[in-house]
């Protein structure tokens, strides 16, 4: 047994370094538990849903006070100390809830896994309560949703305790070219945890970074094409993005329902697995939930099976993701600990359509946006603002100092000026992205090597926030599973100078709880994650 090499691992470093590279880890390592000591000790410190439901059965802990210790946290980390700025609003009945919940317990009446759980939603999520729902814009501020969401209806029936809502990259990162991740007019700039100068990706950035400076036990975020992963990755969390209808979009400000869906962000597999067990159902208001498979919401909830990855087949995607050429390193070193855990490792896989969708998925984009935005403005109990798409465009004109600083709205316009979904280009171009991502990729690949899953870097490391430019691209593979509709599974695997690498876990539709299995395996093997350390900056070697 190589007992230097456990060392190294313990303190997230590979054995096979150099000396002055382990130095230099270690260096940086003792800075980030430094700035990390000198905040203020919190009891419930990357602690699972499970954990928490063994010490409230057991009556040592209560719902109220697990929630007050997270409105407490948000104070010290959020809104005082290193300020990251991800949480918009709180729910003013958070406590009330949880003491109701408390009362539910003492009666007997648990209502599931999430009973009692502090849970942060993404501020595009409707909630028929004393919060509100804007997507960070000024325009709808003041809207008043006719009732939850139906993941959100989900949600309070299982027992979870809705905390508040998270900042987000404003219009789900739909509005202009050239944003800052994590950016809204109304939440102002969220900060990633790991170094505050560094973008925290988008557009569920302040889901993303409440998970993973523990400012709740979960939250839930949206996805278009990466904005739940691609936060996830960059904040050294879990992140789901499930197959498109497995929950329902009823309820949440959309862009695109060929590829939207909700999905949960945690600190662990397991976790994620029972916020999607409890999320997921069929809806009447969103057609795409009627094809769910039946049993598939209870098999998410059933415990994880151990040693997944032992002869499984997993095949390996290397781009083009525009990845810089040092992460070829954390590849190999990834693949190897794929083949550690018994896995069959077919590598590289090609999947041709990736260079081959073109504009198809901006094109699905602009049509679906207009259409979808205009529908839900338009629903006749909904309490807002503005009524449509065109009124957005002209509030944000007239209010260019708060709103269009920063960037602009090129991609509300264009999707303005889009016909209905009976165009032909709009018609042409979603068949084209599902040929190219399913027929001909994702389903094709898989089937030809007999693959239980495709894997690939989730994104490149964290870039700087740049209010000027709006963010550079570090590379990114979520575009496939996204315009497919198929499932995602994002798991933290690696830190390159400090800043969290994730793992992404692709499939067929409708296998989430297969993808679930194999990355809870290598979770429990890499034991990746790292807490952040609230870096101001980051200083390379």
């Amino acid at each position: 047994m190589n007992t230097d090499g456990i060392h190294f691992a313990r303190l997230g470093l590979h054995p096979c370094l150099s000396v002055k590279s382990v130095v230099q880890k270690i260096l940086l390592l003792v800075v980030v538990v430094g700035v990390h000591a000198a905040e203020p000790a919190f009891p419930f410190a990357e602690a699972t849903i499970e954990e928490l439901q063994t010490q409230m059965a057991a009556g040592k802990l209560t719902a109220r006070d697990l929630t007050q210790a997270y409105l407490d946290r948000i104070a010290q980390i959020d809104k005082a100390g290193p300020k990251l700025n991800a949480v918009i609003e709180l729910n003013p009945d958070a406590l009330t809830h949880a003491a109701m919940l408390d009362a539910d317990r003492k009666a007997g009446r648990v209502h599931g896994p999430l009973h009692g759980i502090p849970i942060l939603l993404k501020d595009n999520l409707d909630t028929a309560d004393r919060m509100q729902t804007t997507a960070g814009s000024l325009a709808l501020v003041g809207q008043k949703p006719p009732r939850d969401a139906f993941m959100v209806a989900r949600l309070r029936d299982a027992g979870a305790v809705i905390l508040g809502k998270t900042n987000m990259t404003e219009w789900a990162n739909y509005r202009g070219n050239n944003s800052s991740s994590g950016w809204s007019a109304r939440g102002g700039q969220t900060r990633n945890p790991y170094v505050l100068d560094r973008s925290p990706s988008g557009s569920s950035s302040g889901s993303a970074v409440a998970v993973a400076a523990n400012l709740c036990v979960a939250a839930i975020g949206t996805e278009t094409i990466g904005s739940i992963v691609s936060p996830s990755s960059a904040c050294g969390i879990v992140g789901v993005k499930p197959t498109v209808g497995l929950v329902s979009r009823a309820g949440i400000i959309p862009i695109a329902a060929s590829n939207d869906t909700a999905g949960p962000m945690t600190r662990t597999v397991r976790d994620a697995a029972l916020v999607l067990a409890a999320i997921a159902g069929s809806d009447v208001r969103d057609a795409a939930t009627q094809t769910m498979p039946d049993g598939l919401a209870a098999a998410l909830a059933a415990p994880l099976p151990p040693h997944a990855l032992r002869g499984a087949r997993i095949g390996v995607v290397r781009g083009p993701f525009g990845y810089h050429a040092r992460l070829e390193t954390v590849v190999h070193q990834l693949v190897t600990a794929l083949r550690s855990a018994g896995a069959e490792v077919i590598d590289p896989v090609s999947i041709a359509a990736l260079g081959k969708l073109g504009s198809s998925p901006s094109t699905v984009l602009s049509y679906e946006f207009k259409d979808g935005l205009d529908r839900y403005l338009g629903d006749p109990g909904r309490v807002t603002p503005i009524k449509s798409l065109a009124g957005a465009i002209a509030f944000n004109e007239a209010h260019r100092t708060e709103e269009l600083t920063r960037f602009g709205q090129e991609l509300f316009v264009n999707a303005q000026a889009r016909g209905p979904l009976t165009d032909e280009a709009y018609r042409e171009a979603r068949a084209t992205g599902h040929r190219l991502t399913r027929t001909e990729g994702i389903d094709a690949v898989m089937a030809a090597h007999q693959l239980d899953a495709l894997v690939m870097l989730t994104r490149g490391a964290a870039t700087p926030l740049d209010p000027l430019h709006g963010e550079s691209s570090s590379g990114g593979s979520a575009t496939l599973a996204a315009v497919a509709g198929y499932p995602s599974v994002t798991v933290p695997a690696a830190q390159v100078f400090g800043l969290p690498i994730g793992l992404s876990f692709v499939g067929r539709a409708w296998s989430e709880a297969r993808l679930l299995a194999l990355a809870a395996d290598f979770e429990a093997r890499t034991k990746a994650r790292r807490e952040p350390g609230f870096l101001p900056t980051l200083t390379l070697p």
